[in-house]
C-alpha cells in the first residue's frame, strides 16, 4: 500500500487514511491488532500531537542575571505577523522584591528619565509604572511603603499590580483584576501597589477596545507558576494584537495588565548587569534591543524597581 504523505496533511486526513486502511485490509478485525501500515500512521499522528502540544507551551531561555531573574527574547511573528518581537523578563518574587516610586515621595521637583531613575534607585531593573496626567499626576492607585502617594481608584482601569503583603504567607507579588479581586483600601493588603489598564483577564476576555492605535508597551503578567513576566514590546504594536497573541500563544499567562504605552513604554537594566552579561559567551540580542526600543526616554513620574532579597540576622525578609 502507498504511504507516501502529503506535506500539508492534517490529523483529520491522518484519521481517514487509517481507517482506509483497517475497511481495505480484509485481516482486519477488533480483536486483532492494527495492520502494520495503519501502525505506522498512528505512531506519525502521535508525534504530531505531541509536537502541537509542546508548541502551545512558551519555554523562555534566555540570559540568566541573577537566581530568580532572567531575560530573552520572545519572537511570536510566525504565529502572530503583527506583532514585534519582545523583551520577556522573568522574575521570581520569592527572590526578588518589588519598589514602587513616584517622583514627589522620592522629594524630586522634576520626573526623571529610566536611566536616571535606576542610577538614584540603585535596582537591578526598573520599569514604568502606569498611566498619568500631563501635570504628572499618577492615573490609579499608587502607594509605595504601605502609603497612599496621593492618587484614587481609576474607576474603569481594573488592573492592580500589587507585592510585598502585609500579611505572611500570600503570595508576594500578583495581578489582580478588581472585576473579580477585592482590594480593602482602609485595610491596605500590599505595600507596593499601582493600578493601570486590565489587558487579558483569567476568563481570557480582551479588556481593552480595538482601536487601531499601535504604539510601544510594556505589559505585567502573572504566570501559573506564580513568577511575573514583564515584557516590553520593540517595536509599536497595538494592545489588541498583542490579546489575541497572548492568549493564543502564552497559555501559562493567568492574567495580563498593560502599563502606559508609547513614549513612556521604558525598561532599563544597570549598567553592571549588562556589562556582566555581555562578558558571558553567547549573543545577548536584548542588549541592543532595549537600547534601541524606545529611542526617547522621557521622564517618568513613577516607575517600579525590582532588586533581590537580602536576609538580615534577626530580621523579617523584606
Amino acid at each position: 500500500m502507498d504511504l507516501t504523505l502529503p506535506g500539508a496533511l492534517s490529523i483529520l486526513d491522518f484519521w481517514t487514511r487509517i481507517r482506509a486502511i483497517m475497511v481495505q485490509d480484509t485481516r482486519f478485525h477488533r480483536s486483532r491488532p492494527f495492520p502494520h501500515s495503519a501502525r505506522i500512521l498512528l505512531g506519525i499522528l502521535f508525534v504530531m500531537c505531541g509536537e502541537a502540544s509542546i508548541a502551545t507551551a512558551q519555554s523562555l531561555t534566555g540570559d540568566r542575571l541573577g537566581e530568580g531573574l532572567s531575560i530573552s527574547i520572545w519572537s511570536p511573528q510566525a504565529k502572530c505577523p503583527d506583532v514585534p518581537p519582545l523583551i520577556a523578563i522573568d522574575v521570581d518574587p520569592e527572590r526578588y522584591r518589588f519598589t514602587v516610586h513616584y517622583y514627589q515621595q522620592d522629594g524630586l521637583t522634576n520626573p526623571l528619565d529610566i536611566h536616571q531613575w535606576q542610577e538614584r534607585t540603585g535596582h537591578d531593573l526598573v520599569f514604568n509604572a502606569g498611566l498619568f496626567r500631563e501635570n504628572y499626576a499618577y492615573l490609579g492607585l499608587l502607594y509605595g511603603e504601605g502609603r497612599s502617594m496621593g492618587s484614587r481608584r481609576h474607576g474603569t482601569w481594573l488592573g492592580l499590580f500589587v507585592a510585598e503583603p502585609a500579611e505572611a504567607g500570600s503570595r508576594r507579588a500578583r495581578v489582580l483584576d478588581l472585576t473579580f479581586d477585592s482590594f480593602d483600601e482602609q485595610q491596605i493588603p500590599y505595600r507596593e501597589v499601582a493600578q493601570s489598564l486590565m489587558l487579558l483577564d483569567r476568563t481570557g476576555k480582551i479588556r481593552v477596545r480595538q482601536t487601531g492605535k499601535r504604539a510601544h508597551q510594556t505589559l505585567v503578567a502573572e504566570q501559573g507558576d506564580g513568577h511575573l513576566l514583564i515584557l516590553k514590546t520593540t517595536d509599536v504594536v497595538s494592545l489588541h494584537a498583542l490579546w489575541e497573541c497572548l492568549r493564543d500563544v502564552f497559555p501559562s499567562l493567568r492574567q495580563v495588565m498593560a502599563m502606559d504605552g508609547g513614549s513612556s513604554s521604558d525598561v532599563a537594566v544597570s549598567p553592571s548587569l549588562r556589562q556582566a552579561t555581555s562578558k558571558m559567551a553567547g549573543f545577548h540580542s536584548w542588549i541592543p534591543l532595549l537600547e534601541e526600543s524606545t529611542s526617547v526616554h522621557i521622564g517618568l513620574p513613577a516607575v517600579i524597581g525590582i532588586s533581590p532579597r537580602r536576609e538580615q540576622a534577626g530580621a523579617k525578609t523584606r
